[in-house]
């Protein structure tokens, strides 16, 4: 076939499916429906206490602790985002050790890539009983884990920066 049969066709097969896939995303006929008032209704029954916030649980395990590192952690980010600027490794590790964290016992990877520029992602761990909490920040989205401690002793792999702050 020649290079500009190739061309004709596959613009027009392009074309089509470009015309489908907008044309899924065509409103539909069904009226939204409009705004209405909630009635509570009082009972007798007493409502639930809210949730407490998690702490830290001394001596207990990495998986008895993570509600608190999560909650930690999270309270650095929403800082962060609150002040308009993003969470770093600096304020990971000091709201944890803030929190009771042991500050022997973690780790975090640097914020500056080696090439000067802003690191994409960042992880912090703290071992903890054998186990390690690794949290990691980036792209505007925190994730959490328990995981073993490593045959080195440590939670991370790969460069992490001294933690002298």
């Amino acid at each position: 076939m020649p290079a500009r049969s190739y061309r004709v066709m596959l613009t027009a097969v392009l074309t089509a499916a470009t015309a489908l896939a907008l044309a899924a995303c065509t409103a539909t006929d069904t009226p939204i429906p409009a705004p209405t008032e909630s009635s509570s209704v009082q009972s007798g029954a007493p409502t639930a206490p809210p949730t407490a916030a998690p702490k830290l649980v001394p001596g207990g395990s990495a998986t008895d602790n993570l509600p608190f590192f999560d909650s930690v952690n999270n309270g650095v980010i929403g800082a962060a985002t609150a002040a308009n600027s993003t969470a770093d490794g600096k304020g990971f590790v000091s709201a944890l050790r803030d929190g009771g964290f042991t500050v022997a016992d973690m780790q975090v990877t640097p914020d500056i890539t080696t090439v000067g520029v802003k690191a994409d992602s960042i992880q912090f761990s703290v071992a903890l009983g054998g186990q390690c909490l690794i949290g990691q920040y980036g792209f505007g989205e925190y994730h959490s884990l328990v995981a073993p401690l490593l045959g080195t002793g440590k939670c991370l792999i790969g460069e992490t920066r001294t933690i002298d702050f």
